[in-house]
């Protein structure tokens, strides 16, 4: 029996967290790949994740003067659902890529055919992945005064808060917390994958000698998707057993009172930190839908964190036939969701991004504008267009302002 990747004490202490951000007590951040792949795995690419990652969190802290806790979709993202299971291309018809722990993204018949060799490389590279997340979260290369390191080019609006945020790490050091003190060089890091692939998952399933519960140990969270959350589906049955910390994908078609049993069904003891709602609907959808969501749960008591993936529900098609991504749309979808919270008077308690490290140009907009003849020269993604490490930044200013001015009405109230 290979060995687990993460333990059931990790997992709970995960749990405990996001129960503060389903209080409004912290954000969850979480991040990486749409679909990891063989072809892009190194360490370099691992690094940059992690490290933008980070930037994001301190800001967000700055802004909500919250712990942020750090998820990455990493170490397990492999495995994608997808629309139709079969890709006809002039004439020829084979089955749809779905990840590079099933079969191969070339359009052919050997690499479309699904190899189960495959989930052990994707075994391995998860655990070299994991261990080097947890190298670097412990090492010193997270220190608070490396983080803010930024190297890139921001508007003015953005450099004031980055100045600001520099500012209060030269009064912390002033003040004798330097990176010799573990606060300050030493994160908490947890991976996060979509449980799809259900034979992988059980194979990594472990019963916990303390508790006696079973984890899923593939990761320290998982979460179910828009295809496979059917109440009486294999994958619910699976997650109702498993004691990790749980995510619900859920878009515009999710009725309100589905959502309370399924709720039930994964948490029946209504534990805190136990239910992550992700809400991936559009923007105009996240105005309109979100709201009843959030009241069928309020009335039946539910404690869930709600988080916003202004990703899925944003998917476009480029002229040149490439899927992307506006970065005005991903913002408009977040903007939607926390007025949605300010409006119902609840917590908008996290954000879940494709996004990477690289310089990479798959979503279209920012700062640094990307334009639609800019997508060719870098889209390497192997599934869905990711937010570049400069548009993931910007998107944290803008995030913590929101935070910032949250916070202050309420402290006004």
């Amino acid at each position: 029996m290979n060995p687990p990747f993460v333990f059931a004490g990790e997992a709970r202490s995960l749990e405990k967290k996001i129960g503060e951000a389903a209080l409004g007590k912290a954000f969850l951040l979480q991040g990486g790949d749409c679909a990891e792949s063989f072809k892009e795995f190194n360490a370099n690419n691992i690094c940059d994740t992690f490290r933008i990652i980070l930037q994001m969190s301190v800001v967000l802290m700055f802004g909500g003067e919250v712990p942020v806790i750090k998820v990455g979709r990493m170490a397990g993202q492999f495995a994608k659902p997808r629309s139709d299971p079969f890709e006809e291309i002039n004439g020829v018809k084979l089955p749809s890529y779905t990840g590079d722990n099933i079969n191969g993204d070339t359009f052919d018949e050997k690499s479309r055919t699904p190899d189960p060799y495959r989930l052990i490389r994707a075994y391995m590279q998860s655990a070299a992945t994991l261990n080097l997340l947890r190298a670097i979260a412990t090492g010193g290369y997270a220190a608070m005064q490396r983080v803010t390191e930024w190297n890139l080019d921001f508007e003015e609006q953005y450099q004031e808060l980055a100045h600001r945020v520099d500012e209060a790490l030269g009064f912390m050091t002033a003040a004798g917390l330097t990176v010799d003190r573990p606060i300050m060089s030493m994160i908490e890091f947890w991976t996060s994958h979509e449980c799809l692939l259900l034979p992988y998952e059980q194979a990594l399933t472990r019963e916990d000698s303390t508790s006696g519960l079973f984890y899923d140990c593939s990761a320290h969270m998982i979460w179910v998707g828009e295809r496979t959350r059917q109440l009486d589906g294999a994958h619910v049955e699976f997650l109702r057993g498993v004691a990790n910390p749980l995510g619900i994908k859920v878009s515009q078609k999710m009725d309100p009172s589905e959502l309370i049993k399924l709720i039930d069904i994964l948490n029946p003891t209504n534990k805190p930190g136990r239910i992550t709602v992700i809400a991936r609907m559009g923007a105009e959808n996240m105005r309109e839908k979100l709201p009843h969501l959030v009241r069928a749960v309020r009335g039946a008591g539910q404690i869930v964190a709600w988080v916003c993936d202004p990703m899925h529900g944003n998917t476009i098609k480029a002229p040149s036939g490439l899927k992307t991504r506006a970065f005005d749309t991903i913002l408009a979808e977040v903007r939607a969701f926390f007025d949605v919270h300010e409006q119902e008077g609840s917590h908008p308690g996290g954000i879940h991004l494709e996004m990477t490290g690289q310089n990479v140009t798959e979503c279209n907009g920012g700062s640094r504008i990307v334009t639609y003849d800019d997508l060719s020269s870098r889209y390497h993604t192997h599934c869905d267009p990711r937010l570049n490490a400069s548009q993931s930044l910007e998107l944290s200013f803008i995030i913590a302002e929101q935070l910032r001015r949250r916070r202050t009405a309420t402290q006004r109230v």
